[in-house]
């Protein structure tokens, strides 16, 4: 069931089936000044999601039915829409689980409306382009490294001119590798630059990078190497690259 709008600017699309920690969100939200659009389950979180409008999701995991990580994985076949999940479940494998499908943070209930709504905002700083390895700068915010092309400005990946779609985390780990190509860096060194905000094991930078290599050995290409026991450096892809 789909309930009207609230007032607000940015679009806030919550999905949960329990009323009442439904009605609290939305209120919490609207009161920092967002517009919220309400859905009880899976199907209809996809079917809004994909209308567009939508800047933030906040997704139950423990939906009837469809549940929320089956929204989530339908949801990244067509938008890369930050997500924050909820759970009443506190497991690591969760967490990992929701953040491997391309989830941007994770909340255990029960949770503060006002730390669910300081997530709202912080993963909306994050995912915005000025922010972060994903801000523009220099030639138009280009990075290109081989047939390895990173659109900073508008956080969009490409291999040989074909677009690899990436979630704004994924984007993020691959352009601060893509900044400086010869660093290895570290989990929590990735950690910090992609996902500052969220509490997470730095075990899930294992999950994002391998999301990463999938797409892009799609594509015909690898982007990342691994440096066993230290961390994650770009893979050698000829000239180009940022130096910084």
């Amino acid at each position: 069931m789909t309930r009207k709008p609230s007032e607000g600017t940015r679009t806030v699309l919550v999905v949960d089936d329990d009323q009442h920690i439904s009605d609290v969100v939305e209120y919490a939200l609207a009161s920092a000044g967002f517009k919220v659009v309400a859905a009880s389950d899976g199907e209809e979180a996809v079917r809004l999601a994909g209308a567009g409008g939508i800047e933030l999701v906040v997704l139950d995991i423990n939906l009837p039915g469809k549940d929320g990580l089956w929204a989530l994985k339908a949801m990244r076949e067509f938008s890369q829409v930050p997500v924050i999940l909820l759970s009443a479940r506190d497991e690591e494998l969760d967490k990992v689980m929701g953040l491997t499908l391309g989830g941007d943070d994770y909340v255990t209930k029960p949770f503060s409306p006002r730390e669910l709504v300081a997530r709202v905002e912080a993963v909306l700083r994050r995912n915005a382009p000025k922010d972060g390895p994903g801000a523009p700068s220099g030639a138009g915010g280009l990075l290109e490294a081989g047939p390895l092309s990173l659109d900073r400005e508008a956080m969009e990946a490409f291999w040989d001119g074909a677009k690899v779609d990436l979630t704004p985390t994924e984007f993020r780990i691959l352009a601060a590798l893509a900044l400086k190509p010869r660093k290895v860096f570290s989990r929590d060194e990735l950690l910090a630059l992609a996902v500052p905000d969220a509490a997470v094991s730095d075990r899930t930078v294992d999950s994002h990078v391998l999301h990463i290599r999938k797409k892009f050995q799609k594509a015909g290409g690898e982007v990342v190497q691994t440096r066993h026991g230290v961390g994650y450096r770009l893979a050698p892809l000829g000239d180009g690259g940022a130096e910084g």
